[in-house]
């Protein structure tokens, strides 16, 4: 059994992403073993979920810490996921290892990372058009049996013959089923009933599949502790920055799975990079909302910490603390004239002026 200290690089930056976003493992892991490496579809495949039997814990064991996991909507799935994960490992070991079936298990693969990607930007998009977060309690969720156990059916029979879709694809299939529930809900119920699923695709593979333990033993080494990491950091996150990327990378190895010829890809990707970013200059505008909102922004931060430092004992003469309308009216003073609020906060001289009689003489 050799250790790759490559993999284990590699499946170090995997699980950091996984760690900060909650999804993508399969997606990402999957790929860079069959592209960057040269590991056999069936054998990247089957690696991976073993591998994942270790990883997926981690977060479902945060999540039911916190008490964010719906153990019903879990025990539904997991009777439809797990029977079909078995399914799966076995038509990916009917497949067979001639290169016409390696194939096949490319397209499949391929076809499953395509349908999670545009799902990820379609609830993406479903999210900012509701305009509402999804506040539903945990508790308050009515299960319903028979969909949930035909989304796990779905979920298990991708993941068996792919190792794609028990996380991006099944917590997709959960929001549109299950559209009140909320963010941390969600995500905890996934990765929880996540475990046993990978747990039976990883033991389909082994029964059917041709696992390399060195590959194996190389993810474990580099993602778990990766994963741990990126949990720490999750909570200080962008995710609107890191998830997008994983949608990117996740959309670039479907195509080249499903026979996009590499100049093509290149094309491709380039022109959804470039819309992506005009996209995101037309949303955000920051040529405005960098100069004009924040210059205020910063002038009443500055006005409010003057003004509280002018208004306790001690800070000033008699004059600037004598008036009993005094904060009141400089505060009126600033909601009126903003363009001059952060220069007479900052030299401390707006009571001053606005005084009659006091500071003229004492000056």
């Amino acid at each position: 059994m050799h250790v790759d200290p490559y993999i284990v690089l590699g499946s170090a930056v995997v699980g950091l992403l996984v760690g900060l976003t909650g999804a993508g493992g399969g997606a990402l892991m999957t790929p860079m073993l069959i592209l960057l490496f040269g590991v056999k579809p069936s054998s990247a495949i089957s690696s991976d979920l073993v591998a994942a039997v270790l990883m997926r814990p981690v977060g479902a064991a945060v999540h039911l810490y916190k008490k964010t996991v719906n153990l019903h909507l879990v025990g539904w799935m997991v009777c439809g996921s797990v029977p079909m994960a078995f399914v799966g490992a076995f038509f990916l070991h009917e497949l067979g290892d001639s290169s016409s079936a390696q194939d096949n298990v490319e397209r499949f693969l391929g076809a499953a990372l395509l349908i999670g990607a545009a799902a990820m930007v379609f609830r993406y998009y479903l999210d900012r058009r509701s305009g509402q977060y999804r506040i539903g309690v945990i508790s308050d969720v009515q299960v319903r049996p028979l969909p949930t156990i035909g989304i796990g059916m779905i979920g298990g029979l991708i993941v068996g013959m792919t190792s794609v879709g028990s996380g991006s694809l099944m917590i997709v299939l959960l929001l549109f089923l299950y559209p009140l529930i909320s963010a941390n809900a969600l995500v905890g119920t996934d990765l929880t009933q996540a475990v046993p699923l990978t747990a039976a695709a990883a033991l389909g593979a082994l029964i059917f599949g041709t696992v390399e333990f060195g590959v194996t033993a190389s993810i474990v080494i580099g993602s778990v502790p990766a994963v741990l990491i990126g949990s720490f950091f999750s909570s200080r996150a962008q995710d609107k920055y890191i998830r997008p990327i994983i949608t990117f990378v996740i959309f670039a190895s479907g195509l080249k799975y499903v026979g996009v010829a590499t100049t093509v890809l290149g094309w491709v990707l380039c022109a959804v990079a470039l819309t992506g970013g005009a996209y995101w200059l037309f949303r955000t505008q920051p040529w405005r909302n960098g100069n004009g909102q924040l210059a205020v922004a910063t002038a009443n931060g500055a006005g409010r910490a003057t003004a509280e430092a002018a208004g306790s004992p001690g800070a000033g003469s008699p004059g600037a603390t004598a008036p009993g309308a005094g904060p009141p009216g400089s505060n009126g003073q600033a909601a009126d004239g903003q363009r001059a609020n952060g220069q007479q906060h900052a030299n401390g001289q707006q009571p001053a002026q606005h005084e009659p009689s006091g500071p003229p003489t004492s000056g």
